[in-house]
């Protein structure tokens, strides 16, 4: 019963090992220059200048949330066309009111100015 493990069990050494080996590689033969620009904390596209626990603004996290609403909307899509010959008229008429929705959300949220940034 354990040989039939066998092939996973070589699969996952052989990626271990070829994972330590490239990174054995990178660190080896890799350049080392560090400056103060490449040592300094960066996120979010700005520096860090004050504390840790900082204020944003509320509308960076509506915008991140937004954005992640919508697409993963639009990530809905792709399933449904690979399949779209084999599903018929029926499901055509459901992803046009699905976009439909899609669509009177987007236009609600710009209206409201929601995607506008000061």
């Amino acid at each position: 019963m354990l040989a039939e493990y066998w092939p996973v069990l070589l699969f996952i050494g052989v990626a271990t090992g070829l994972g330590l080996v490239l990174l054995a590689v990178g660190l080896l033969a890799g350049p080392r220059r560090p400056e103060a620009e490449k040592l300094a904390p960066y996120e979010c596209g700005f520096e860090a200048f004050e504390d840790a626990r900082m204020r944003f603004d509320v509308r960076y996290y509506l915008l991140a949330i937004l954005f992640i609403i919508f697409d993963l909307e639009i990530a809905f899509l792709f399933p449904w066309a690979v399949v779209f010959q084999q599903i018929g008229v029926t499901a055509l008429v459901e992803m046009a009111a699905f976009l439909l929705l899609l669509i009177v959300g987007f236009a609600y949220v710009w209206k409201k100015g929601a995607l506008e940034w000061e």
